[in-house]
This record gives C-alpha cells, sequence and structure tokens, in this order.
C-alpha cells in the first residue's frame, strides 16, 4: 500500500464540516442581540406544506434589539407569526400589515448561563466529531501497516492526523470562547 491511500484532505474536509455545523448551531443561540440567524430554523406551514421562514418573506435587522420579517403574501401573515410563536425562541412577534416587528428582550444572568452551558454542549458534539474522523484515519493508517506499510510512515502519517486534529480542535474551542464572551455580554 502506498502513502497515497491516507487521504488526508478527505479528513481535513470532515473535521472543516464538523466546526461548520457548530459556527451554524452557534447562529442559533440567541444572544440578546438581534440577528437574523435565529429565525433560520422557523418553519412556516404555507400552500399546504412547510417552508423555511426566508422563503416567506424578507428577514431584516434595522436595530440592535429588532428584527423585522416583511411577509410577501398577505395569506401568510398570520402563519408566519404562528410558526414564530411557537419556535420556543421566547419571541412573540407585534403584526404590522404585513411585517412582523420582532422585539428581542434583554437576557437575565440566569439564562446566559445556560445558553453557555448549551455553546459548551456544542461545542463537546463538535470536538467528538472531530475524534471521531481523526479515529477513522488512525484506522486507514492501522490497516495500511498490515498491508505492508512502514513503521516510519505510519508514525508519519499518525502524527499528520493528531496534527489535523489539534488545529481543528483549537478553532472549535475558539469558537466557543467568542460565544460565550458574545452570551456573557451585558
Amino acid at each position: 500500500m502506498s502513502e497515497l491511500e491516507i487521504d488526508l484532505d478527505d479528513l481535513e474536509r470532515r473535521m472543516d464540516g464538523a466546526i461548520a455545523a457548530l459556527r451554524t448551531e452557534f447562529a442559533s443561540l440567541r444572544t440578546g442581540r438581534a440577528s437574523g440567524s435565529i429565525l433560520d430554523t422557523v418553519m412556516v406551514s404555507a400552500y399546504g406544506s412547510t417552508m423555511p421562514l426566508n422563503q416567506c418573506g424578507t428577514v431584516n435587522v434595522p436595530e440592535p434589539r429588532m428584527i423585522t420579517v416583511n411577509v410577501w403574501d398577505k395569506g401568510l401573515v398570520g402563519a408566519v407569526e404562528k410558526a414564530i410563536r411557537n419556535s420556543g425562541l421566547g419571541i412573540n412577534p407585534v403584526m404590522d400589515g404585513t411585517t412582523l416587528r420582532l422585539p428581542i428582550p434583554e437576557l437575565n444572568e440566569e439564562r446566559r448561563t445556560a445558553l453557555s452551558k448549551v455553546a459548551g454542549q456544542y461545542a463537546e458534539h463538535a470536538r467528538v466529531a472531530i475524534r471521531n474522523v481523526r479515529r477513522d484515519g488512525m484506522d486507514q493508517v492501522k490497516k495500511a501497516k498490515g498491508d505492508g506499510m512502514g513503521e516510519d510512515d505510519q508514525k508519519f502519517w499518525n502524527d499528520e492526523i493528531q496534527t489535523l486534529t489539534d488545529k481543528a480542535i483549537a478553532s472549535v474551542d475558539k469558537a466557543l470562547e467568542a460565544k460565550q464572551e458574545e452570551i456573557m455580554q451585558v
């Protein structure tokens, strides 16, 4: 077996995917500041099916504590309002014609601490995913050793995989630290 059969690019791509998923989860955490991305998970029942809210209207952030949703179809305003109320985000929309105004309330200290713990859980899930990718890479190296790879090559590939893993986990830790700082900011 040749050295080329250990695909570092694939391992790195998979680790980057775990980091991207973490950033998406972080974007959906409410921090007391208005961000249109907190509505990304809201699904609206419209036209006989469910669709993401951003396909029913335009999401804007005109002020630091306000999100507006301009619904394109008058008939969907009620469905969009209901979807936002039932989303579990703790936001109560105010209707103004075809525009929904979503005031973002301030977070109390207890809620900030709870959100910080949730962010930590998301980061741990990302770390586990990265470690699973590392394990897959190490298994490839073990299989290659069984197929005749030398010990020097095996050590080289193990070190390369560990370096990738360390870099990815450092990125997760940095993202978590930034998110927790953002959450705890008053």
